[in-house]
C-alpha cells in the first residue's frame, strides 16, 4: 500500500480523530476483516448485514492495527477510546481514501482499466493482468472484488511502483458503476456483455444496459472504450462515449471507422479449449490455443487482448501471454481429471441464463464421440440462478429443456428454486434415470457418489450462494488415493 498517516486519513475522509489516535501514525495496509490484520494496518469497522465491524475493533488492535475507521467511538476493556478516525459512513470513507490514492498513482503514470459486463469480468481481468505484467507492476482484484468495498480494497494493494491498476466493476443498480468510475477514473473501459444476471434487482435488462454503459460515459476524450461488437446492447454504447473506440468480436470487421481485434477460424479442441487466429487492427495475426474451457471464453480473450492493445502492448506479447493460459480464479470452468477417469468441471461461482447455456454447450461438446467412437457420459449438476426476479421460473424452465435438447445424458437439479428445470426436462422427454431432482447439496453428493463411473464428465453450475462449488471440490477430490484412504 501507499502509506498514509492518520492525519492524512482524517483529512481525506473529513473524519475526526478520537482522543487516542496519533496523527503521525503510519498506515501500511487496510482491511475490513480483523482476521487479516497485520501490524501497522487500518481496520475498517464496516457495518454488515450479519455483523458489525465495530465489535471487532479490539481484536484488530490485538493483531496490530494502529487505527480504526469507524462510525462511532468504541472503548477498550479499560474504558479508553480506541484509536480511530470517526466518519459518518465507513464504506464511503474507504472510497474517498481509494480515490486519493488513485490520483497519486495516475500522477506517477499508472494506467487504470475498468471492466464490466454481466459475465466474464473475473476471467477477463485475470487474463489482462497477465498481459500487463509484462509492462510493470500490475494490481488486479483478488477473486471477484468488484463493488463499493472490493474496489477500494483492490486499490489499497497498489504501491508506488504500480504501473497498471485493473478494476473489475459490478453493479446491482443504476448509478453503481458511476460511483466506482468517480473513484478510480479509468482511462480504458471494457464492456463485455449485457445479460440477464441480476435482472430482478435491476428491474429489467434495459436497466442493466443503462448501468453497464456508465463505464464508457465516464471515459475522457483521451481514453478508450473497448466494446464487444457481437453484443448489440454493448455495440450501441459507442454513442454514449466521447472516448476513442476499439471493438472486438468473432470474425469482426471494422465498422464506422472503429478498429477491431478479431477471432478468425474459431474452433474448440477436443478438450473444449478455444482455438483461433487472433487478428489485430494492424493486420498481424497469431494462432492461439487457450487453456480456458468453453467456446464462450473467446470473448474474454478478445477483450483482454483489445484492452492491452489500447494500452500499447505489442501484439506479439499479447498473444504470447494469452497462449495456453488457464483460469486463474477459482470455480470458473475449473477442470479436474480424477485418477479414476471421472472429469469434473466446476463452474459454480456464478450463474445466469447466458453463462448456463455456455456451460451446457461446452459440456455437450465434451461428450461428443472421439475419433475412436468413444463417447463419455455427461452429467449436469445445476443449482438455482438467483436474482432473476419474475423471470426465474421461465429461465429455469428453458434451462431444463436445453439440457435435454443438447443431449446431456444425466441431469441433476438441486434445490426448490431450480426445480422448474427438472420439471421441464421431464416434459421434454427426459425421465426415468436420466433426470434427477434433489432438495439439498448433500442429497446430490450421495447420488453422485453412487452413480458416477470412470469416463463420466460432470459439470457443476449454479449461483454462488447455492454452494455447488464446494460440492464440486469434494467430488473432484473423491476417487483419489488420499480420498480413498480417508474413506475406506
Amino acid at each position: 500500500m501507499i502509506e498514509l498517516s492518520t492525519a492524512e486519513i482524517a483529512e481525506i475522509t473529513g473524519g475526526r480523530l478520537s482522543p487516542t489516535a496519533d496523527p503521525a501514525s503510519r498506515i501500511t495496509g487496510v482491511t475490513t476483516d480483523s482476521r487479516e490484520i497485520l501490524p501497522g494496518w487500518l481496520f475498517v469497522a464496516k457495518p454488515g448485514e450479519s455483523s458489525d465491524g465495530h465489535h471487532f475493533i479490539g481484536r484488530a488492535r490485538e493483531a496490530g492495527a494502529v487505527l480504526a475507521l469507524a462510525e462511532r467511538t468504541t472503548l477498550d476493556a479499560e474504558g479508553t477510546a480506541d484509536p480511530a478516525v470517526i466518519v459518518d459512513d465507513a464504506v464511503d470513507a474507504m472510497g474517498r481514501i481509494a480515490a486519493h490514492l488513485v490520483g497519486r498513482l495516475r500522477a506517477d503514470g499508472a494506467r487504470v482499466v475498468g471492466i464490466t459486463g454481466s459475465a466474464g469480468k473475473t476471467t477477463t481481468k485475470d487474463l489482462l493482468a497477465a498481459v500487463l505484467e509484462t509492462t510493470g507492476e500490475t494490481v488486479a482484484p483478488v477473486g471477484s472484488y468488484n463493488g463499493e468495498v472490493g474496489v477500494p480494497l483492490t486499490v489499497f494493494r497498489a504501491t508506488e511502483r504500480t504501473r497498471n491498476l485493473v478494476i473489475e466493476m459490478g453493479a446491482t443498480g443504476i448509478g453503481h458503476i458511476t460511483y466506482l468510475t468517480d473513484m478510480v477514473r479509468p482511462e480504458v473501459g471494457v464492456v463485455l456483455c449485457v445479460g440477464t444476471a441480476h435482472a430482478g434487482e435491476f428491474g429489467g435488462v434495459e436497466n442493466i444496459e443503462q448501468a453497464k454503459g456508465e463505464l464508457v460515459e465516464a471515459l475522457a476524450e483521451h481514453g478508450t472504450a473497448v466494446l464487444n461488437l457481437d453484443d448489440p446492447r454493448v455495440a450501441r454504447m459507442a454513442a454514449r462515449t466521447r472516448a476513442r473506440l476499439l471493438g472486438f468480436g468473432v470474425d469482426a470487421e471494422p465498422r464506422d471507422g472503429v478498429d477491431v481485434v478479431s477471432a478468425r477460424g474459431l474452433e474448440t479442441t477436443p478438450a473444449g479449449n478455444p482455438e483461433f487466429d487472433l487478428v489485430f487492427p494492424d493486420g498481424t495475426a497469431f494462432h492461439l490455443v487457450s487453456g480456458l474451457i468453453g467456446r464462450h471464453h473467446v470473448y474474454n480473450l478478445l477483450a483482454a487482448a483489445t484492452a492491452a492493445y489500447a494500452l500499447g502492448v505489442a501484439p506479439a506479447t499479447i498473444a504470447e501471454r494469452l497462449e495456453g493460459r488457464a483460469a486463474a480464479s477459482r470455480w470458473r470452468m475449473e477442470r479436474t481429471d480424477r485418477a479414476d477417469g471421472v472429469t469434473v468441471i466446476n463452474d459454480a461461482y456464478n450463474a445466469n441464463p447466458e453463462s448456463m447455456r455456455a456451460a451446457l454447450q461446452t459440456l455437450a461438446g465434451l461428450g461428443v464421440p472421439d475419433g475412436d467412437g468413444v463417447q463419455r457420459r455427461t452429467w449436469a449438476v445445476l443449482g438455482p440462478m438467483l436474482e432473476l426476479g419474475e423471470d426465474s421460473v421461465l429461465e429455469h424452465d428453458i434451462l431444463g429443456r436445453l439440457a435435454v435438447r443438447m443431449n446431456i445424458k444425466q441431469l441433476v437439479v438441486v434445490g426448490p428454486e431450480a426445480k422448474p428445470a427438472y420439471n421441464s426436462a421431464v416434459l421434454e422427454g427426459s425421465w426415468g434415470d436420466e433426470a434427477h431432482y434433489v432438495e439439498t447439496v448433500e442429497e446430490a453428493e450421495a447420488l453422485l457418489a453412487r452413480e458416477l463411473r470412470p469416463g463420466d464428465i460432470v459439470l457443476f453450475k449454479s449461483s454462488n450462494s447455492a454452494g455447488l462449488r464446494y460440492l464440486g471440490d469434494r467430488i473432484a477430490a473423491a476417487g483419489t488415493p488420499a480420498a480413498e484412504e480417508a474413506h475406506p
